[in-house]
């Protein structure tokens, strides 16, 4: 009975965390944060969009490194997602709940999610931001 009990919380808390809500804060008119947006919502996610006058601000305010930003800043769960960080690295945060402001992946680098072009692929990381400031490789991508 208590395995049981243990395989239902679990599942419920993978599936909890896969369709956890995200609000993306954004700049008006930039096209390839609702790309991000499109390919969340297929990942399963409820994702609000709101536009922002002074990104700048809403970044400094949610303790974003502006070495590591992008073109759109999320929240979800108390974490901060900053640029196009895939479904699968959202997921993994919040099922390991880290002590930490969020994850980055800075710029906008090809083939991640919002950002595809044919089949290129730009190498990048995605970053898990810790509340010192530091940062450290949280996932990597586009690498063979």
């Amino acid at each position: 009975m208590r395995k049981s009990l243990l395989a239902l919380a679990l599942a419920f808390s993978a599936t909890a965390a896969q369709a956890a809500d995200i609000v993306m804060h954004r700049s008006e008119g930039c096209g390839c944060c609702l790309k991000w947006v499109e390919r969340l919502q297929s990942a399963g996610h409820e994702v609000k969009v709101v536009n922002e006058a002074d990104m700048r601000a809403f970044k400094v305010a949610n303790n974003v490194p502006m070495r590591l930003s992008s073109c759109h800043t999320a929240l979800v769960e108390g974490y901060v997602i900053e640029g196009h960080v895939p479904a699968a690295d959202i997921e993994r945060l919040l099922a390991e709940r880290p002590d930490a402001i969020g994850l980055a992946v800075p710029g906008m680098p090809m083939g991640s999610p919002g950002m595809e072009h044919g089949d290129m692929v730009e190498a990048y990381n995605t970053y898990l931001l810790k509340k010192d400031g530091t940062f450290e490789v949280w996932a990597e991508h586009g690498r063979s």
